[in-house]
C-alpha cells in the first residue's frame, strides 16, 4: 500500500465513529483565506490525499450561471473530486445564510458518513459564521410583510425604517445603521412575527458532532493584490460583461447582481463607466474585499494560519502535516 493510499486508510478509520461509547467524533477541515489566496487549488490537494469532499462556503458561487465573475472552481477542477452547494439556485432565488447553513450541516453529516473528509472552503465570513455558531432562529421570511415595508420606506423616507424600528426594538435599532434596509426590514419582521424584539429571540444554535479544524490562508500581501489585479482582468477580458448581460436579461437587476465584479459589469452597461473604469474599480474592490476577509477570519477561533498562497508546494506540506497530526493524533479545534 502507497502512502496516499494509506493516508486515506487512516482518515477513514478516523473519522468512521466506532460502535462503542467512545465513538470517534468525526473531523471536519474548514480552509479559510482571502479571495485570490489559493484556497480551491489546496482543498482539491487535500481533498486527494485525504479521501475528501469539497462543501464551497462562497455566497455567489451557490447561484446558476454566475460563472465567469466567480472564484467557482472549473468544471474540470469539480470533475476531481465531489464538490457541495455550488449551483443549487438561480441568481433570483433568495438564499440566506441561515438556508446555507442547514443544507451545509446536512452535506458534512452525509460526508462523514461515508467515512469521506468535509473540507469546507470559502471566503463568506457569514455563511462559515453562520456554520459553524448557527444563526438565531426566528422566523422565515414575510414577502408580502417585506413588500409593505419597501413600500412606505420609499413613501416616508429612508430613515422611515429606523424610526419604526427604535419604537419596537430600541437595542437592535442601536446597533443597525439607518441605511441598511435589509437589516432593518428582517429586525422589524422577526418583532412582528415573534411579537418581542429580535434581540430577545436571538438564540444560537452551534454545530455539534464534529471536530474543527481551522486553516488558515495569510499569503504576502503586495502578491494578493498583484494576484487580484491580473484575475480581476482576466475576468473581464473572458466574458464577464457579456455574461452579465445574459443574467440581467433573464432574470432583471436581482441582488446577486449586485455582488463584486457584476456590480461593475452593470455599471458598464448601463453606460456610467468605460470597460477600463469598471476594471480598476473592480480591482480595487477585490483588494479592500481580501483585507476585509482576513480582518474577519483572524476573529475565528484557533486558526492555523499559513503564510503562503494554497498552490506553493510549501503550503500544501504546511496544511497536510496539521491535518494529518490532526487525524492520527486524534487533535482539532
Amino acid at each position: 500500500m502507497d502512502l496516499s493510499s494509506r493516508l486515506v486508510a487512516a482518515v477513514t478509520s478516523a473519522l468512521t465513529p466506532s460502535s462503542g461509547s467512545d465513538a470517534e467524533i468525526p473531523l471536519a477541515v474548514l480552509l479559510l483565506g482571502p479571495t485570490g489566496s489559493g484556497k480551491t487549488a489546496l482543498s482539491l490537494e487535500l481533498g486527494e490525499r485525504f479521501g475528501g469532499e469539497i462543501v464551497s462556503c462562497d455566497s455567489v458561487a451557490v447561484y446558476r450561471g454566475m460563472d465567469v465573475g466567480t472564484a467557482k472552481p472549473t468544471r474540470e477542477e469539480q470533475a476531481r473530486l465531489p464538490h457541495h452547494l455550488i449551483d443549487i439556485v438561480n441568481p433570483d432565488q433568495p438564499f440566506t445564510a441561515g438556508e446555507y447553513s442547514r443544507q451545509a450541516r446536512a452535506v458534512l453529516r452525509e460526508i462523514a458518513a461515508r467515512g469521506r473528509l468535509p473540507i469546507v472552503t470559502g471566503g463568506t465570513g457569514l455563511y462559515l459564521r453562520a456554520l459553524t455558531d448557527g444563526l438565531f432562529a426566528g422566523p422565515e421570511r414575510h414577502d408580502e410583510l417585506r413588500a409593505r415595508l419597501q413600500q412606505s420606506r420609499q413613501r416616508h423616507g429612508e430613515n422611515w425604517l429606523h424610526r419604526l424600528l427604535q419604537r419596537l426594538d430600541t437595542a437592535s435599532a442601536a446597533r443597525i445603521h439607518s441605511n441598511d434596509a435589509a437589516k432593518l426590514i428582517r429586525a422589524i419582521e422577526v418583532c412582528i412575527a415573534a411579537r418581542k424584539p429580535l434581540s430577545e429571540v436571538m438564540a444560537r444554535d452551534p454545530l455539534t458532532g464534529f471536530r474543527l479544524l481551522r486553516i488558515g490562508l495569510n499569503p504576502p500581501r503586495k502578491t494578493l493584490y498583484d494576484r487580484l489585479n491580473n484575475r480581476c482582468a482576466e475576468i473581464f477580458a473572458a466574458g464577464l460583461i457579456d455574461e452579465t448581460r445574459a443574467l440581467l436579461e433573464r432574470y432583471g437587476p436581482v441582488k446577486a447582481l449586485d455582488s463584486l465584479g457584476y456590480r461593475q459589469a452593470m455599471s458598464v452597461l448601463r453606460g456610467n463607466e468605460n470597460l477600463a473604469q469598471a476594471v480598476t474599480e473592480a480591482q480595487q474592490g477585490h483588494r479592500n474585499y481580501a483585507k476585509r476577509q482576513l480582518t474577519w477570519f483572524r476573529r475565528e477561533p484557533q486558526v492555523h494560519w499559513i503564510a503562503g498562497f494554497g498552490d506553493e508546494p510549501e503550503t500544501l506540506r504546511a496544511a497536510a502535516e496539521f491535518v494529518e497530526a490532526a487525524i492520527r493524533g486524534k487533535r482539532a479545534h
